[in-house]
C-alpha cells in the first residue's frame, strides 16, 4: 500500500465510523462528537443526490403551497399546526439516511442526529448547521421555541431542553413536515 493511500485511509477511519454507527448508537458523548456529526452529515446523503441549500430561498403563495403540499402537511407546514402524536411513520424510521424539509427538500437531521424521545414525534438531538430559524412562541401561555425552515419558512416543531446529553436538547419534529432521503437511494 503506498503512504498516501494509508494516510488517506487512516483520516477517513472517524468519519466512516460515523456514518456506519445508524440509528441505535447512543447519542454522541462530547460537544466535538456533535461538531463532527454537523460537519460530515452529507456522508449519510444518498450518493448522487443534489440537495438546496438555506440560502436558495424558496417563496410561493398560498395557492402553491396547497398544490405542492397534502392537507395536512400544510397545516403543520403553513399554518403552525401539530400532528397527533404517535401517527408519524418518521418516528420510527430507522434507516440511516437524511430528514428534509417537506415543503423544499432542505436536508434538516440525518439519521444519526435522531433519537427516541417517547413523545410520539420524531425527535433529534442537534440539526444540520443552518437548516433552521427560531422564534418564540406563547401560543400555550408559557414560552417556547419555535423552529422553522430556513429556507423556505415552514414550522417544524418546538426545541426543548430536556434531550439526551450533551446538547440536552429535542427538537420535536412533525413527520408530515418531513421527508427521509434512505441513504440507500431506495424509498
Amino acid at each position: 500500500m503506498e503512504r498516501r493511500s494509508l494516510l488517506k485511509a487512516i483520516a477517513a477511519a472517524p468519519f466512516a465510523a460515523l456514518a456506519t454507527r445508524g440509528f441505535a448508537a447512543a447519542p454522541p458523548a462530547t460537544m466535538k462528537d456533535v461538531e463532527e456529526l454537523q460537519k460530515n452529515w452529507k456522508m449519510l446523503l444518498a450518493a448522487g443526490m443534489s440537495v438546496p441549500r438555506p440560502a436558495e430561498k424558496l417563496e410561493l403563495s398560498k395557492d402553491e403551497w396547497r398544490k405542492r403540499l397534502d392537507p395536512q402537511a400544510y397545516r403543520v407546514l403553513r399554518e403552525e399546526g401539530t400532528e397527533r402524536a404517535g401517527t408519524s411513520p418518521l418516528d420510527r424510521e430507522k434507516r440511516e439516511g437524511v430528514f428534509a424539509c417537506a415543503g423544499c427538500g432542505l436536508p434538516l437531521f440525518t439519521s444519526a442526529m435522531k433519537f427516541d424521545s417517547g413523545t410520539g414525534w420524531p425527535s433529534f438531538f442537534t440539526t444540520i448547521p443552518g437548516a433552521f430559524g427560531t422564534s418564540r412562541d406563547f401560543k400555550l401561555i408559557y414560552p417556547r421555541t419555535e423552529y422553522h425552515c430556513a429556507r423556505c419558512g415552514g414550522h417544524h416543531g418546538h426545541v426543548f431542553e430536556d434531550g439526551p446529553p450533551p446538547t440536552r436538547l429535542r427538537y420535536c419534529n412533525n413527520g408530515v413536515a418531513l421527508k427521509f432521503i434512505p441513504r440507500s437511494g431506495k424509498a
